[in-house]
């Protein structure tokens, strides 16, 4: 069994090269990486989707040029160029004098006797529902018009989660390639469907053209959360000055001591 997590990112950031060899960092779009980066405009791809889609082009690049590398036992994942997987899940922030590097993700603490997929710490509602906060956020109504565009049960059971209040963020999951694989098949069809009707609506505009990579954090946090064999861990949203190109240049700052004061990331609502 092997595991793999992709870190998408849209800008060559130094940080990445520093992170452990089982973290391999995905360039997204037409930008020129360094030699060690995986590039999605390398292969099959959708890179001209990515500035409505964001994140999920580097899912599909996965999917079409690196899926065959993977048994369907070995666990395909992704994170964010700034937001890491933490080895844990905790309810509340805490204080340590580690390096954040001794927090992340490491493969080698954790069982996957039974673990079919790990999922991000959910944010929990207190006043709406999921679909009400994306009308709210995104003063638009095409979740819920994206709905029509799933097969039967698939519709009903993406219906009855948007009534609910809890939400796995960011499009991360950690997941057997096998499972991973059926993802794709169901989500990249239906993503496109969205992607025509939000064009013929005019609606990618502003903070709303990637209005399809938001719908996608929707069902992808339905999709997995089916799963019974699944696990939760924390992460951590990295700020600008771990990612500052000049501080990068002479320290790594994600091994300073004190670093674990900006997470676990943790939202109240």
């Amino acid at each position: 069994m092997k595991i793999k997590i992709f870190c998408t990112s849209i800008e060559p950031y130094l940080l990445l090269n520093k992170l452990p060899s089982y973290i391999q960092p995905l360039g997204l779009g037409e930008k020129n990486y360094p030699s060690n980066w995986l590039k999605e405009k390398k292969g099959e791809n959708i890179k001209n989707l990515n500035k409505y889609y964001g994140e999920l082009t580097g899912f599909f690049w996965v999917w079409k040029n690196l899926s065959e590398q993977f048994k369907d036992e070995d666990y395909i994942g992704f994170c964010h160029y700034r937001k890491f997987w933490l080895n844990y899940f905790k309810n509340h922030k805490s204080f340590s004098i580690n390096s954040i590097y001794d927090d992340l993700f490491n493969p080698q603490d954790h069982s996957f006797k039974h673990i079919d997929v790990i999922q991000a710490q959910p944010i929990i509602f207190n006043k709406k529902n999921l679909l009400e906060d994306f009308s709210l956020v995104h003063k638009s109504k095409m979740l819920i018009k994206s709905v029509d565009f799933l097969d039967q049960p698939i519709r009903n059971n993406f219906l009855d989660h948007l009534s609910q209040n809890t939400l796995y963020p960011l499009n991360m999951f950690i997941v057997k390639k096998k499972y991973f694989i059926q993802y794709c098949n169901i989500i990249f069809p239906w993503l496109y469907k969205c992607y025509e009707e939000c064009l013929e609506k005019k609606i990618l505009t502003q903070y709303n053209t990637r209005l399809p990579a938001f719908l996608a954090e929707r069902f992808t946090s339905f999709w997995f959360k089916q799963y019974n064999d699944k696990k939760l861990l924390s992460y951590a949203r990295i700020g600008k000055f771990f990612l500052s190109e000049k501080i990068n240049k002479f320290i790594n700052p994600l091994k300073i001591p004190f670093t674990s004061k900006i997470y676990p990331t943790i939202h109240n609502y």
